[in-house]
Order: structure tokens, then C-alpha cells, then sequence
């Protein structure tokens, strides 16, 4: 089969070869993949930093694939032959207490595909059968981009126990884990305002904050009564920074990204005094990502993908991912 290995540390060792065809182990099915997405934690592994550095090379890359059963390991059911699906990137232990509760975007033990084992930006991949995840009727693509963005958005509202009719500001709301955000909260009730470094096209009734840098957003918030929630999905240390600021009393923060600046500067008396929370969410729960492509399905989350590529091309996709634009660029990999 093709496959985009990367045999070391950087983008000139990312090259689209022949490799061998995986099996479906016990308990794991074979996908014919169409599609896989370009992520930030991709880029990470090219650059062998953070969770990137746990990958052992060669590897092949992606994290998100969708695609087709077509093969299934002893102990899976044979009636999920011939399934579209979508590929759940954070596989679970399924066996340590925070699994055990159903808890299982919490589970210290996790993997994830494209990191811990090869991806899916290849012809095939073998994964658990359990993060083989029935598309609900969407596109290969559409499927791709929603099943690590969504999801996560959903664990990070629980984890900020919203509630219907709070104010949730969602700063770096232009990407997809942004517009995502947006539309699930107002889906739920919120009263959203919006904010991005760049121009928004709004996705529904949210009032949209055109920020150029988090001096301006600092400034901006600083003329706004206190949120309930920020959800930020930025990765930049000093956008939440603002967010956290920006809380009202008992204000709760929670980032989806993994900051590319890691500085976070919090004022420690006001953040104690007004009783205000931050937590991180990394992953997502498998009824996370279910509810997600539903949502999707039904028309509640607006069009995520992006700028596509063939397979060939998937290292210029990793090159021009810092200047992509809207949406969630798609490798076309069939």
C-alpha cells in the first residue's frame, strides 16, 4: 500500500512509499481509508516535540482517517464488514478506573493513532474495533473533519458544567475546533461571543470580537461583564490568558489546544477570590464522538472541512497548514 512515513524528525523525512498492508488483530478491524486529516499534533511528531516526541520512527502518520471495514480480527463482529467509519484517534485502556467510570478522555494510559501506532494517511490502517465509529451517513471528509474537533468541544462543556442561557466566550473561534465550539454552544443555549485574530463569518446568532492580538482582546473583554465559560481553542498562551481574565465570578475556563506558547500568566489573587476554574481538555469520550457525527448529521454544526490534497502532496499540506484558512485540510488519500 501508500503510506506518508516519516523516518526522521522533520518535514524531509516525510516521504509517500510503499509499506506493508497491516492485519486486523484480535479485536481490531482493517479500514480502506478515503480520507485523513492534517492536525497540529501531526506536526508535532515531524518535529519530534511534545507529545510528538513519543512516536518511535518510522511512522506513519494520521491521526483521523475515514474510510471503509473491510477486514475485522477474531472477536469482532463480521456484520461491521463493509461499514463507513471514522477513526476515534485516542484509544483508551479500557481498564484503569477513569475508563472503568466512563471517563475515559481522562485515561492516563491512552494512545493515539498516528503517534503510538501508525496512522492513517495510508491505503490502510488497522485499529481497535471500538474506535471504528459508524459515520452516521456523512462524507468521508466531512466525517474526518468533525471526529477530533467536536468531540472535544463536548468534554470541555462538561467539564465546564454549562448551562443553557450562560455567557461563553470562545476565543480562537476561526479555526474548526473554533466554529465548532461556536455552534454547539448556541445549539445549547449559550449567548456566544466570538473571538479571532482574523475576520469572522458568524455561524449563527454569536456576537463576533475581531481581535488582532491578545493586547487588543485584553482590551476588548476588558469592556465586557464577566463570561461564565471561555472556551478557548487557540493554543495561545496569552489568548487564554485574556479569557481567564475576562471570567465572571465563579468562572470557568477550559483550553482544547495545546498552547504553541506556553507563558500562561493568571493573576492568582483575583483568579481565588472570584472563585474561578481552568481545566485542559485533550480528548474526547467515545459517546462524545458519536453525539458529534450526529450533530453533524442532523445539520447542527456548520461545513469544517477545508483546503484538500492528494496523498502525494500531504508534505506541502504539512507546509502550508500554518496559512490553510478556514476549515480542516482534508488529505484526499483514494
Amino acid at each position: 500500500m501508500r503510506a506518508a512515513v516519516l523516518s526522521s524528525h522533520d518535514l524531509d523525512g516525510l516521504t509517500v512509499t510503499e509499506s506493508a498492508v497491516p492485519s486486523a488483530a484480535p479485536g481490531e478491524v482493517l479500514i480502506r481509508v478515503e480520507t485523513v486529516g492534517i492536525n497540529q499534533l501531526d506536526l508535532n511528531v515531524i518535529a519530534g516535540v511534545g507529545p510528538g516526541a513519543h512516536a518511535r520512527l518510522p511512522r506513519i502518520l494520521g491521526i483521523d482517517p475515514a474510510g471503509e471495514i473491510v477486514a475485522v480480527g477474531s472477536g469482532v463482529d463480521p456484520e461491521r464488514l463493509g461499514q463507513a467509519v471514522v477513526v476515534k484517534p485516542n484509544i483508551a485502556c479500557g481498564t484503569c478506573p477513569r475508563c472503568h467510570a466512563g471517563d475515559e478522555a481522562d485515561c492516563p494510559s491512552q494512545t493515539v493513532v498516528g503517534v503510538h501506532r501508525d496512522g492513517g494517511a495510508a491505503e490502510f490502517v488497522a485499529v481497535p474495533a471500538r474506535n471504528a465509529i459508524d459515520r452516521h451517513g456523512l462524507t468521508a471528509a466531512d466525517a474526518t473533519a468533525v471526529v477530533h474537533s467536536a468531540p472535544i468541544v463536548l468534554n470541555a462543556l462538561r467539564i465546564a458544567a454549562f448551562a443553557a442561557d450562560e455567557r461563553i466566550l470562545v476565543t480562537g473561534a476561526g479555526g474548526t475546533l473554533g466554529r465548532a465550539a461556536v455552534a454547539i454552544a448556541l445549539a445549547r443555549g449559550a449567548r456566544v461571543v466570538a473571538a479571532s485574530r482574523r475576520p469572522l463569518t458568524p455561524v449563527g446568532d454569536e456576537r463576533l470580537l475581531h481581535a488582532p492580538d491578545p493586547a487588543a482582546l485584553a482590551d476588548a473583554l476588558a469592556a465586557e461583564d464577566g463570561f461564565d465559560v471561555v472556551l478557548d481553542v487557540s493554543g495561545h498562551g496569552p489568548t487564554l490568558s485574556a479569557g481567564v481574565a475576562a471570567l465572571g465570578w465563579g468562572g470557568r475556563a477550559v483550553f482544547c489546544s495545546a498552547s504553541v506558547d506556553p507563558d500562561l500568566r493568571i493573576d492568582a489573587r483575583d483568579f481565588y477570590l472570584r472563585r474561578k476554574r481552568l481545566a485542559g481538555a485533550a480528548s474526547a469520550r467515545y459517546d462524545d464522538v458519536a453525539e458529534a457525527l450526529a450533530l453533524a448529521a442532523a445539520g447542527v454544526l456548520p461545513p469544517l472541512t477545508g483546503a484538500r490534497y492528494a496523498l502525494d502532496d500531504i508534505a506541502t499540506a504539512y507546509r502550508d497548514f500554518p496559512r490553510a484558512g478556514d476549515g480542516k485540510v482534508i488529505v484526499d488519500v483514494r
